[in-house]
Protein backbone atom coordinates (compact mmCIF):
# COMPACT_ATOMS: atom_id res chain seq x y z
CA UNK A 1 0.00 0.00 0.00
CA UNK A 2 1.36 3.23 -0.88
CA UNK A 3 0.06 6.98 0.14
CA UNK A 4 0.39 9.85 -1.95
CA UNK A 5 0.27 13.07 -0.60
CA UNK A 6 -1.03 14.74 -3.61
CA UNK A 7 -0.78 19.07 -3.33
CA UNK A 8 -1.38 21.57 -5.43
CA UNK A 9 1.26 23.71 -6.17
CA UNK A 10 1.06 27.33 -4.93
CA UNK A 11 -0.57 30.19 -6.20
CA UNK A 12 1.45 32.19 -9.83
CA UNK A 13 1.25 35.11 -11.29
CA UNK A 14 -0.88 33.76 -13.85
CA UNK A 15 -3.12 32.24 -11.21
CA UNK A 16 -3.24 35.92 -9.80
CA UNK A 17 -4.69 37.13 -13.01
CA UNK A 18 -7.07 34.48 -13.54
CA UNK A 19 -5.92 32.95 -16.50
CA UNK A 20 -5.59 30.03 -18.27
CA UNK A 21 -2.47 28.33 -17.43
CA UNK A 22 -1.47 24.58 -18.66
CA UNK A 23 1.89 23.93 -19.76
CA UNK A 24 2.59 27.33 -20.02
CA UNK A 25 4.22 28.60 -16.49
CA UNK A 26 4.44 31.84 -14.21
CA UNK A 27 6.54 31.62 -10.96
CA UNK A 28 5.20 31.73 -7.68
CA UNK A 29 3.25 34.83 -6.19
CA UNK A 30 4.64 35.60 -2.39
CA UNK A 31 1.19 34.18 -1.55
CA UNK A 32 2.05 31.15 -3.83
CA UNK A 33 5.86 31.06 -1.90
CA UNK A 34 3.48 31.04 1.48
CA UNK A 35 0.53 28.63 0.33
CA UNK A 36 3.98 26.07 -0.17
CA UNK A 37 5.70 26.46 3.01
CA UNK A 38 2.26 25.66 4.66
CA UNK A 39 1.80 22.88 3.16
CA UNK A 40 5.66 22.15 3.97
CA UNK A 41 4.63 22.35 7.64
CA UNK A 42 1.18 20.22 7.43
CA UNK A 43 3.24 17.50 6.04
CA UNK A 44 6.33 17.92 7.82
CA UNK A 45 6.05 14.81 10.32
CA UNK A 46 5.28 12.44 7.22
CA UNK A 47 8.68 10.52 6.80
CA UNK A 48 8.85 10.88 2.51
CA UNK A 49 10.74 8.58 0.91
CA UNK A 50 10.52 10.29 -2.40
CA UNK A 51 8.76 13.12 -4.10
CA UNK A 52 7.68 13.85 -7.16
CA UNK A 53 6.74 16.34 -8.88
CA UNK A 54 5.47 17.83 -12.44
CA UNK A 55 8.48 19.82 -14.32
CA UNK A 56 6.84 22.85 -14.78
CA UNK A 57 9.11 25.02 -12.54
CA UNK A 58 5.74 26.25 -10.09
CA UNK A 59 5.40 22.70 -9.17
CA UNK A 60 9.21 21.90 -8.50
CA UNK A 61 9.65 24.86 -7.01
CA UNK A 62 6.63 24.56 -4.25
CA UNK A 63 7.98 20.76 -3.94
CA UNK A 64 11.38 21.94 -2.83
CA UNK A 65 9.65 24.22 -0.33
CA UNK A 66 7.60 21.36 1.07
CA UNK A 67 10.91 19.38 1.27
CA UNK A 68 12.61 21.58 3.11
CA UNK A 69 10.08 21.63 5.81
CA UNK A 70 10.51 17.64 6.05
CA UNK A 71 11.30 15.42 9.03
CA UNK A 72 13.35 13.49 6.09
CA UNK A 73 14.41 16.48 3.92
CA UNK A 74 18.68 15.70 4.17
CA UNK A 75 17.71 12.52 2.19
CA UNK A 76 14.85 13.31 0.39
CA UNK A 77 14.91 12.72 -3.80
CA UNK A 78 13.01 15.19 -5.85
CA UNK A 79 12.17 13.83 -9.31
CA UNK A 80 10.39 16.16 -12.12
CA UNK A 81 8.32 14.43 -14.33
CA UNK A 82 6.46 15.67 -17.64
CA UNK A 83 3.74 12.76 -17.04
CA UNK A 84 2.42 14.90 -13.53
CA UNK A 85 1.61 17.78 -15.76
CA UNK A 86 -1.51 20.15 -16.04
CA UNK A 87 -3.57 19.53 -18.73
CA UNK A 88 -2.16 20.93 -22.01
CA UNK A 89 -5.05 23.69 -23.50
CA UNK A 90 -3.22 24.31 -26.87
CA UNK A 91 -4.54 27.78 -27.86
CA UNK A 92 -6.29 28.87 -24.54
CA UNK A 93 -2.89 29.26 -22.90
CA UNK A 94 -2.64 32.12 -21.21
CA UNK A 95 -5.92 33.23 -22.03
CA UNK A 96 -8.53 34.88 -19.80
CA UNK A 97 -10.29 32.37 -18.16
CA UNK A 98 -14.25 33.34 -18.79
CA UNK A 99 -13.47 33.94 -22.19
CA UNK A 100 -11.43 30.94 -22.72
CA UNK A 101 -14.18 28.11 -20.73
CA UNK A 102 -17.01 30.25 -22.46
CA UNK A 103 -15.14 29.17 -26.03
CA UNK A 104 -14.87 25.69 -24.75
CA UNK A 105 -18.42 25.52 -23.23
CA UNK A 106 -20.31 27.73 -24.76
CA UNK A 107 -20.92 25.34 -27.84
CA UNK A 108 -22.36 22.57 -25.29
CA UNK A 109 -24.56 25.53 -23.59
CA UNK A 110 -22.40 25.54 -20.54
CA UNK A 111 -20.64 29.05 -21.08
CA UNK A 112 -19.28 29.52 -17.27
CA UNK A 113 -16.33 27.00 -16.01
CA UNK A 114 -18.08 26.42 -12.87
CA UNK A 115 -21.30 24.89 -14.40
CA UNK A 116 -19.24 22.73 -17.16
CA UNK A 117 -17.72 21.22 -14.22
CA UNK A 118 -20.55 20.80 -11.91
CA UNK A 119 -22.37 19.37 -14.84
CA UNK A 120 -19.93 17.12 -17.30
CA UNK A 121 -17.57 14.58 -16.62
CA UNK A 122 -13.57 15.35 -16.80
CA UNK A 123 -13.28 13.29 -19.45
CA UNK A 124 -15.71 15.13 -21.20
CA UNK A 125 -14.53 18.69 -20.28
CA UNK A 126 -10.97 17.60 -21.81
CA UNK A 127 -13.04 16.14 -25.51
CA UNK A 128 -14.45 20.02 -25.09
CA UNK A 129 -11.32 21.80 -24.56
CA UNK A 130 -9.18 19.63 -27.95
CA UNK A 131 -12.60 20.18 -30.03
CA UNK A 132 -12.87 23.82 -29.07
CA UNK A 133 -8.81 24.71 -30.12
CA UNK A 134 -8.77 26.24 -33.29
CA UNK A 135 -5.48 23.63 -33.95
CA UNK A 136 -6.46 21.16 -32.12
CA UNK A 137 -3.28 20.87 -29.86
CA UNK A 138 -4.49 20.72 -26.37
CA UNK A 139 -4.86 17.43 -25.23
CA UNK A 140 -7.91 15.17 -25.55
CA UNK A 141 -9.07 12.64 -22.64
CA UNK A 142 -7.35 9.67 -24.11
CA UNK A 143 -3.89 11.42 -24.79
CA UNK A 144 -3.98 12.92 -20.91
CA UNK A 145 -4.66 9.64 -19.48
CA UNK A 146 -2.22 7.79 -21.54
CA UNK A 147 0.36 10.25 -20.76
CA UNK A 148 -0.18 10.62 -16.75
CA UNK A 149 -0.96 6.95 -16.89
CA UNK A 150 2.56 6.17 -17.20
CA UNK A 151 3.19 8.71 -14.15
CA UNK A 152 1.18 6.08 -12.08
CA UNK A 153 2.89 3.60 -13.19
CA UNK A 154 6.25 5.09 -12.25
CA UNK A 155 4.99 5.28 -8.86
CA UNK A 156 3.77 1.38 -8.81
CA UNK A 157 7.15 0.81 -9.73
CA UNK A 158 8.47 2.78 -6.68
CA UNK A 159 9.87 -0.58 -4.38
CA UNK A 160 10.20 0.35 -0.66
CA UNK A 161 8.13 3.72 -1.59
CA UNK A 162 5.28 3.92 1.18
CA UNK A 163 5.06 7.98 1.51
CA UNK A 164 5.13 9.58 -1.69
CA UNK A 165 5.22 13.78 -2.13
CA UNK A 166 3.49 14.77 -5.48
CA UNK A 167 3.29 18.12 -6.35
CA UNK A 168 0.87 18.81 -9.31
CA UNK A 169 -2.09 21.29 -10.63
CA UNK A 170 -5.28 22.20 -10.13
CA UNK A 171 -7.06 20.31 -13.31
CA UNK A 172 -4.58 17.21 -12.68
CA UNK A 173 -6.20 16.83 -9.42
CA UNK A 174 -9.51 17.46 -10.26
CA UNK A 175 -9.05 14.56 -13.45
CA UNK A 176 -7.68 12.21 -10.83
CA UNK A 177 -10.24 13.13 -7.94
CA UNK A 178 -13.32 12.31 -10.92
CA UNK A 179 -11.87 9.30 -12.29
CA UNK A 180 -11.30 7.60 -8.84
CA UNK A 181 -13.68 9.18 -6.51
CA UNK A 182 -16.87 10.47 -8.60
CA UNK A 183 -18.89 10.77 -5.58
CA UNK A 184 -16.81 14.31 -4.65
CA UNK A 185 -18.12 17.38 -6.13
CA UNK A 186 -15.38 19.21 -8.26
CA UNK A 187 -16.61 22.60 -7.46
CA UNK A 188 -14.70 24.17 -4.89
CA UNK A 189 -11.41 22.87 -6.56
CA UNK A 190 -8.18 22.39 -4.80
CA UNK A 191 -6.87 25.08 -3.44
CA UNK A 192 -3.57 26.49 -4.00
CA UNK A 193 -1.30 24.29 -1.69
CA UNK A 194 -4.36 22.43 -0.41
CA UNK A 195 -3.62 18.22 0.31
CA UNK A 196 -5.47 15.49 -1.17
CA UNK A 197 -4.68 11.88 -0.48
CA UNK A 198 -4.95 9.15 -2.35
CA UNK A 199 -3.91 4.95 -1.24
CA UNK A 200 -2.62 2.96 -4.04
CA UNK A 201 -2.71 -0.51 -4.01
CA UNK A 202 -1.53 -2.10 -7.34
CA UNK A 203 -3.81 -0.79 -9.82
CA UNK A 204 -6.45 0.50 -7.35
CA UNK A 205 -6.72 3.82 -6.15
CA UNK A 206 -8.49 5.22 -3.21
CA UNK A 207 -9.35 9.13 -2.43
CA UNK A 208 -9.29 9.61 0.95
CA UNK A 209 -8.75 12.85 1.80
CA UNK A 210 -9.48 16.04 -0.49
CA UNK A 211 -8.25 19.62 -1.05
CA UNK A 212 -7.31 19.88 2.47
CA UNK A 213 -5.49 22.78 3.93
CA UNK A 214 -5.13 21.73 7.61
CA UNK A 215 -4.66 18.52 9.37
Amino acid sequence: MKTIYLVRHGQTIINKYDKIQGWCDSPLTDKGITDAKHAGEELANIPFDIALSSDLKRAVDTCDYIIEKNCNHLTLQHIASPFFREQFFGYFEGMNSDEAWQMIGGPHGRPRRQELLLKEKMSIIKDYIHEADPYHDAEDNKAYWDRLDKGFKLIQELDGAENILLVSHSMTIRSIVSRYAPEIPLVPGPANGSITILKMNGDDIKVTEYNKTEF
